[in-house]
């Protein structure tokens, strides 16, 4: 029997400048795929994560999207869905000039709102769920996981607490961003963080505020660390910035005036510097208190991406129905 040859797309995500951002291979057209062959195929592109599309399975999605890192499959990523629009906006699977857009994900549907200028996609925010908060952890053994001095996070003033707007992460507030940068993560101490956190993606989000020195326009400067999805660090990672606007509004390190407009830049330590926008719709009339902040009613991070290759994937039919069986 022929070889079959599945088509994609590389797009670099969250920068307008190829080689910076996170890279993503998009399969435009994955039907006949089975799940171990995607994985396969995720882990052989080896970027932080790869999509495929499929026809939609609900009326009201456009396609079905899965998502794999390496290692795992995802219920749900930033990525991956910013670059995947961008990726059939180009294929003109989505129409030029088409405001929304809803991908049919493992946890369901998720919409994005798309921007064009001149018949070409320059922009997409995706809306992400409101917000999980857990409980404030101990920062003393995340430090130790992230290769910090406990002081580093403590001085801050602010918790260490998990949040999820679909995903969970451990979001970690860091001094300064000449101590984000020296994070180290130590594997042992992370694998005993995730074995106790109870969670099948364990995922550690170091950010700060602070713009001492800074020549750029970030609100916050962050990395992200997740050795368990097979991602050691990620360049950029739409998933936790939702989170992570909420929980800068939340305990008030973003005032709401100010939440439409946040910025998250991450990947600069690795060379390839991202930049992920992050808006935050508070209810009015809320009034905040401890652990008690302005309701949030809407989540939504958004990017753009920029096109870089295009290639084909062979795979041996006797193969695909090995894979299936």
């Amino acid at each position: 029997m022929a070889i079959r040859q599945y088509r994609y797309l590389h797009f670099d995500v969250f920068t307008d400048r190829r080689f910076g951002g996170n890279q993503l291979a998009i399969f435009p057209e994955a039907a006949g795929l089975p799940d171990r062959t995607m994985q396969l195929i995720a882990r052989e592109m080896n970027f932080a994560e790869t999509t495929f599309v499929t026809t939609a399975s609900s009326p009201e999605t456009d396609v079905r999207m899965r998502i794999f890192t390496p290692a795992v499959e995802m219920p749900m990523a930033g990525h991956p869905v910013i670059g995947s629009a961008f990726a059939l906006g180009r294929d003109r699977r989505i129409g030029a000039g088409r405001n929304r857009w809803i991908f049919g994900l493992n946890i369901g549907p998720l919409p994005v709102d798309l921007e064009w200028q001149d018949g070409r996609l320059v922009f997409v925010w995706m809306t992400q769920r409101v917000p999980e908060f857990g409980d404030p952890q101990e920062a003393e053994p995340v430090a130790r996981a992230a290769g910090l001095p406990v002081q580093a996070i403590r001085s801050t003033g602010l918790p260490v607490q998990r949040v999820s707007c679909g995903v969970p992460f451990v979001i970690v507030p860091v001094a300064s961003r000449a101590a984000v940068d020296s994070a180290v993560p130590d594997a042992r101490a992370l694998r005993a963080l995730a074995d106790a956190s109870g969670t099948d993606h364990f995922s550690l989000y170091l950010f700060t505020s602070d713009r001492a020195g800074a020549a750029d326009e970030a609100t916050v400067y962050s990395r992200m660390f997740a050795p368990d999805l097979g991602v050691y660090e990620d360049p950029a990672t739409g998933s936790a910035s939702g989170p992570l606007g909420c929980y800068l509004v939340r305990h008030g390190v973003v005032p709401p005036e100010r939440a439409g407009a946040i910025v998250n830049l991450q990947g600069r330590k690795l060379g390839r510097p991202s930049w992920i926008h992050i808006s935050i719709d508070t209810q009015k009339g809320a009034e905040p208190g401890p652990f008690l902040p302005p309701a949030i009613a809407r989540v939504r991070v958004g990017g753009t991406s920029i096109f870089v290759a295009e290639g084909r994937f062979d795979v041996d039919p006797t193969f695909l129905e090995a894979s299936s069986s």
